[in-house]
């Protein structure tokens, strides 16, 4: 007894031997010993009892309604579980946001995966938005892949997309964030700037109206609820779009929700030649004067005097708005710097994931691969060209009347995806003039747009919500 004191290790080596031998007894004991099961009475049949060495035949509880599984028809079902072969030919029946029947075949799928890992790599090789493009393209491939199910019942891709993309929870929140990370300094100190802001909304209601008149043409089909929410993705807003469509389009959420993503991430592809093609040189070499400081006590005043006068003149734009304000409320009054830093980081950097992926989980053949999405996707695309080259020639009318000359590329910067619009004009101003840096100037009509955006919404919704 004391040696075994003295060697746990023998101690262990004995308890072992002990738990092994038992363990083979009762295995043997069990294995040829017939089991009947419990609570039932003595069967003849041999086919009642559990499987033992002495009785092959017994069936496995809550198994007699499996299929017994060869060989060979293992190998069948693995090949055709595998996605080559769904690709090939897989052959399901569903609809198209509109309710038209449609055949969705493997290749569709496979084509969206292709699609998926080009935004992959247009975000994470060619840094066009990766925040946006990266977790939208992981979205695409997910919801595309055969047998998965993650974007139907309750897979993750279909909860995160009716938790908050397929209602107004994830779009306000996202301009809370907005809010608390943006500097309406610029706005404040330069006031005639906002003009650019809602001249960029010009783009939104030339396309409600030009998509009205192409309801003219055969195979189109529009209603004016519908029109709206193509329209709004010229202000190039995500969070908007998504706002807008939820409430007068719901069936159309998928699409335009991409488009708006699509935009809003290539505006460095689509703004430069606009801007370039619409300025003279003379124009885009345009020095601005350094902007005016803005006291603490006009920052603090700005969103609420804004929010005050959204809630009292277009109520139906005040979520968008109030959020926007709140969060930008929080962030100047500097008394919650915890609020304030949560909103700007963590909280809008969890909810742009999900929102992201969620818009990605759209992205399925019978939502995207059919005449109606791909007009959505065009005239989404002109609405944000008329939006960027409305702005520029507002700024270029107004040049005729001012003694202090603005730069007209900061007019594109109008529509309301903030920064990206402000630093796109920057880069050309300074492709032009190393020396010309007009971002600050940009920023007054790229924060005027988001509120601009926000009311031509409100509009919408107010008169046909």
């Amino acid at each position: 007894m004391l040696e075994l004191k003295k060697n746990p290790m023998l101690v262990f080596k004995v308890c072992l031997v002990l738990v092994i031998g038992a363990f083979v007894i009762n295995f043997i004991g069990a294995a040829f010993t017939p089991r009947a099961e419990a609570q039932s009475a003595q069967i003849a049949d041999s086919t009642s009892e559990l499987p033992s060495f002495r009785n092959l035949n017994g069936i496995i509880p809550n198994s007699s309604d499996i299929p017994p599984v060869t060989l060979g028809s293992f190998a069948k079902n693995i090949v055709e579980t595998t996605s080559i072969y769904a690709f090939i030919h897989n052959a399901t029946a569903k609809a198209t946001p509109a309710g038209t029947p449609i055949t969705v075949f493997g290749w569709q799928e496979l084509l969206m995966i292709a699609v998926g890992f080009l935004v992959i790599y247009l975000g994470a090789a060619k840094n066009f938005e990766p925040i946006l493009l990266i977790p939208i393209g992981f979205g695409i491939v997910f919801v595309n892949i055969p047998f998965a199910g993650m974007g139907e019942g309750e897979g993750f891709l279909n909860i995160i997309y009716h938790a908050g993309v397929g209602n107004e929870l994830f779009p306000l929140i996202i301009f809370i964030g907005i809010g608390a990370m943006t500097d309406f300094g610029p706005l404040i100190a330069n006031p005639k700037t906002a003009i650019m802001g809602a001249a960029a909304q010009f783009g939104v209601f030339a396309t409600l109206f030009g998509i009205s008149i192409a309801n003219y043409l055969p195979g189109v089909a529009f209603n004016l609820k519908e029109a709206c929410s193509v329209a709004i993705i010229g202000g190039a807003d995500g969070p908007t779009t998504i706002y807008i469509a939820a409430k007068l389009a719901p069936h159309l959420l998928a699409t335009v929700a991409v488009a708006a993503y699509s935009y809003m991430a290539l505006v460095p592809l689509i703004q430069p030649p606009i801007m370039r093609a619409l300025t003279t040189k003379s124009e885009r070499l345009i020095r601005m004067k350094q902007l005016r400081p803005v006291s603490k006590v006009e920052k603090i005043f700005f969103p609420l005097v804004v929010f005050t006068l959204a809630l009292l003149l277009i109520p139906s734009a005040a979520p968008l708005i109030g959020c926007l304000m709140f969060g930008n409320f929080v962030k100047e009054i500097g008394v919650v710097d915890r609020l304030s830093k949560t909103a700007q980081n963590e909280l809008m950097n969890i909810v742009s994931m999900f929102l992201s992926l969620g818009v990605g989980s759209q992205m399925t053949p019978e939502k995207f691969l059919n005449p109606s999405s791909l007009i959505i996707v065009v005239m989404g695309l002109v609405a944000f060209s008329i939006a960027t080259a409305t702005g520029i020639l507002v700024a270029k009318l107004m040049n005729v009347f001012l003694k202090e000359k603005i730069n007209p590329l900061i007019g594109s910067a109008g529509v309301s995806a903030v920064p990206m619009a402000a630093r796109v004009s920057n880069k050309v101003g300074l492709e032009e003039d190393p020396g010309n840096f007009i971002l600050m100037h940009a920023m007054g009509p790229n924060v005027a747009g988001v509120i601009g955006t926000a009311i031509a919404a409100g509009v919408m919704i107010a008169v046909y919500g």
